[in-house]
């Protein structure tokens, strides 16, 4: 703990607290443990600080960097991250810089030489730059007074985005023996956080642990019955707003964004296949509010720190729950509400063990690790149990929420329960039976509908009893159905290539009748959604909300930065909803700081007086 000198020095400096917050970020508080997480900053001590995606975990370390005035270095994963980072810290009148391969020859020696002027208060590198001996000579002389590791959970080897070069930063250690430590990460469980602590080498840390639940986030995980309906229904419900979407594969981020053009949506393709460069003007479109959707594999990740994306949809389910939590939390960032759909299929886990399988033979190994295995077996646990979404990710993370949560698919009753749930599950195994366990689900299907196929007559199948069994059901029903199966241990799915269903040992009560059986339907759910009935667009004149954006969009172009850093989405409708008129009564608005006033107040300001008369 820290002495009653360290509590009396961060109480003196409330007053400067104060004002550096309202000037830098137009805030006039601090969220819940942000505050704790500031006063163990200014205290010098070191720290392990686990906040949501959302949680304003940047503001944490940023805000003490300008309150010592002395330099403070940052560990940043992604040059991505690291841009957007001092981007807007730079558009707040912090001086802030990155040290990465990405920078121009005059660019790297502007930096290093406001670093060595000590006029910069955050340094941000990754560990691979931050460890050479050029950087660390230039960093010697330097006032270092903390070390910050952004990412944290990259150190651990039970996290699920180890990264081996994070577990070298302890050497910095014997470079600034002096500099306090502080880790931060939005997702890490209780096992995650001790290595964090350990590998670290944290002195007397401060240890605060945010709730990890996001209220704001509506958790959807339907079954996948026609993916790109249900993918073009969701994306409806936000006309005009930011969403992404995740796929499994390269080609499949592709195929998936050329459709939704054919269907008249704004949407880009993105994934580690394409260059540097391309990547980055997808990137930076997106941001820049140029464009509505994008369609990514998870290289689409760490970094994409634009406030209103209020949507994030999985097309296929993500490997582990941590990866959930990390992807679906790009939902929603400015507090305000965001949806999270998932469209889950059995089949997924069947296709992670074989990409898994895969990796594990590359690198000379006889198979997947057992906690690689494990973290997918808890995501698939996620997927098909009915319980609350909300707090079984809370659960995960060694937490609770009140139940129910009236957000998410279970709470809301968006599933119906399929009547006589035990003959129907007697009829899909009896199939498998009379397949005797040879044959892929679609093939299972094929003779419960009845169909006369070529193959289906060929093989004889049309003869069987159960032929027709669910001639009345919908191909896509069934599907699920035998997923649910899959998931409840009635039935089980092969791996490889070609995965057949069959019946184990466990399946003898099911076909009995003796064990019980839930199935479950998605209920039809109104796709429209009007933003003059959310509560949070109480007062909001969402004519000028619009104007405002567009003007955004337009200054955000003019700077070259993302459209966020202007202002967030929160900060408009508080300026369409207030509607001021002067700059002293636009600085009462949250999120407008003075530096932001002073560049963008009149442009605001006109707007608004233009929309008004």
């Amino acid at each position: 703990m820290g002495t009653d000198a360290d509590t009396l020095a961060a109480r003196e400096l409330e007053p400067r607290l104060a004002e550096a917050l309202a000037q830098y970020w137009g805030f006039e508080s601090l969220r819940p443990l942000q505050r704790e997480a500031v006063d163990a900053a200014i205290a010098g001590r070191d720290a392990l600080v686990v906040l949501p995606t959302g949680g304003g975990k940047s503001l944490c370390y940023q805000l003490p960097a300008v309150l010592h005035g002395a330099t403070d270095l940052v560990v940043s994963p992604l040059i991505s991250l690291m841009k957007d980072q001092v981007d807007a810290l730079r558009a707040c009148g912090v001086p802030a810089v990155a040290l990465h391969s990405g920078l121009a020859p005059e660019e790297n020696a502007e930096a290093e030489a406001a670093i060595a002027a000590g006029e910069v208060r955050l340094v941000y590198a990754a560990p691979e730059r931050l460890l050479t001996r050029r950087t660390l000579d230039l960093l010697r002389p330097v006032d270092v007074r903390a070390i910050i590791i952004d990412e944290a959970h990259c150190i651990s080897h039970w996290g699920h985005d180890f990264r081996p070069e994070y577990r070298r930063l302890v050497d910095l250690k014997r470079v600034f023996p002096e500099a306090a430590w502080r880790a931060f990460t939005a997702t890490a469980t209780e096992r995650v956080r001790e290595d964090i602590l350990a590998q670290l080498d944290l002195r007397d840390p401060a240890v605060l642990v945010g709730a990890c639940d996001r209220p704001n986030l509506t958790y959807r995980v339907t079954p996948r019955t026609d993916a790109r309906a249900q993918l073009l229904e969701a994306i409806g419900r936000h006309e005009r707003e930011a969403v992404i979407v995740y796929t499994l594969s390269r080609k499949e981020a592709e195929q998936t964004a050329d459709w939704l053009k054919t269907s008249g949506v704004s949407a880009l393709a993105y994934h580690a296949g394409f260059d540097g460069p391309k990547r980055q003007r997808i990137q930076d479109r997106f941001m820049q509010e140029r464009c509505d959707v994008i369609v990514a594999t998870v290289a689409f990740g760490m970094g994409v720190d634009r406030s209103d994306v209020r949507a994030v949809i999985h097309t296929a389910m993500p490997k582990s729950i941590e990866h959930y939590q990390q992807e679906a939390g790009r939902a929603g960032r400015d507090g305000l509400p965001a949806e999270c759909v998932l469209l889950y299929s059995s089949a997924d886990a069947t296709r992670w063990r074989r990409l898994m399988d895969r990796s594990a033979a590359e690198a000379g190994e006889e198979a997947p690790s057992d906690h690689q295995l494990e973290l997918l077996q808890h995501m698939q646990r996620f997927c098909s149990s009915m319980r609350c979404r909300h707090a079984q990710l809370a659960e995960y993370f060694g937490q609770t929420v009140a139940t129910p949560c009236n957000a998410c698919d279970v709470c809301l009753g968006e599933n119906a329960a399929v009547d006589d749930a035990v003959t129907v599950a007697q009829k899909i195994l009896s199939a498998v039976a009379r397949l005797e366990g040879r044959f892929g689900a679609a093939h299972v299907v094929s003779v419960l509908r009845g169909s006369s196929s070529e193959k289906i007559r060929r093989m004889g199948h049309d003869q069987l009893t159960v032929h027709g069994l669910m001639r009345d059901t919908p191909a896509p029903a069934i599907q699920s159905y035998i997923d649910q199966l899959i998931d409840q241990g009635a039935i089980a799915r092969t791996t490889g290539d070609r995965p057949i269903v069959h019946l184990t040992d466990e399946s003898r009560p099911f076909l009995r009748g003796e064990a019980k059986v839930t199935l479950r339907k998605p209920k039809i759910v109104e796709p429209t959604r009007r933003r003059s009935r959310e509560p949070d667009w109480a007062g909001v004149d969402s004519r000028l909300f619009e104007s405002l954006r567009d003007l955004r969009r337009q200054l955000a172009e003019e700077s070259a930065v993302p459209a966020y850093i202007i202002f967030g989405d929160e900060t408009l409708r508080e300026l369409a909803r207030q509607r001021p008129r002067t700059r002293d009564e636009m600085l009462r608005v949250k999120g407008v700081g003075r530096k932001k006033l002073d560049e963008f107040g009149d442009a605001f300001l006109s707007r608004i007086a233009a929309h008004s008369s």
